[in-house]
């Protein structure tokens, strides 16, 4: 089971879940291919999911603190935006401001001052968002990597090498494999991809970023064309 109930009783991905999948896939690939490196990109994505469920906790944490200062930080500047446009509006009604001409440069920094400010808090404001989501993307480029890796490793795995009269030359990949192995093989290389795309959909979890929610679902199509085409070698692969 990869979910679990929520305080709503609503479903959601759960990362001790998805991790022991991972290890479970890691322990058949090794079972099945001691001798082949499919089993170490395994491990890397068990290590990279308690990896990442640290980083959400940490980035949850550090997105409460720098929440808090810079809202605390925008509401200081508006104050004193404040004063300082009240006090200047007091010291021009009692300084004797009744020409328009003496109006006019009075409004200009009264503007200036106000723009300026806006996007001191505009900036503030959105700084928590732009951190986590930086946090999110980092993760996810690593993700994006480690998925490439599975795809390299399927990449020379062609099922005319399993067929009887495959003739190789001298410059076709070693280590020829059988159907039935090339057929686990490359399933494992389909898990491994879904399980990518499944951690990465764990950060949907802390977010609701629109560009990270997009990542994700490129990754997640990403994913799911690597699967696509690994089971079209499965097809081609001839009966044994």
């Amino acid at each position: 089971m990869a979910c679990v109930n929520g305080p709503r009783h609503s479903l959601r991905l759960d990362a001790a879940y998805v991790e022991e999948t991972a290890d479970r896939l890691e322990a058949r690939i090794r079972a099945r291919f001691p001798d082949r490196h499919l089993g170490d990109v395994a491990h890397r994505l068990v290590e990279t999911i308690p990896t990442l469920q640290r980083g959400f906790d940490s980035s949850y944490l550090r997105f409460g603190r720098t929440r808090l200062l810079s809202r605390s930080t925008s509401a200081v500047i508006v104050v004193m935006v404040a004063i300082a446009l009240a006090l200047t509006l007091k010291d021009a009604l009692t300084g004797g401001l009744r020409s328009l001409a003496d109006w006019v440069p009075f409004t200009e920094s009264v503007v200036n001052d106000t723009v300026f400010a806006g996007i001191a808090v505009f900036f503030l404001w959105a700084l928590p968002e732009r951190r986590e989501r930086r946090t999110l993307l980092s993760m996810l480029h690593e993700l994006r990597s480690l998925a490439h890796v599975v795809d390299m490793h399927q990449l020379d795995k062609d099922p005319e090498q399993a067929r009887a009269d495959y003739v190789p030359t001298s410059k076709s990949p070693p280590n020829r494999m059988t159907a039935d192995q090339l057929r686990h093989y490359l399933d494992y290389c389909s898990e491994l991809v879904s399980l990518i795309a499944k951690t990465a959909a764990l950060c949907g979890e802390h977010t609701s970023d629109p560009v990270v929610l997009e990542t994700i679902g490129d990754l997640e199509t990403l994913a799911a064309q690597m699967s696509q085409k690994i089971w079209q070698k499965i097809s081609l692969l001839p009966s044994e």
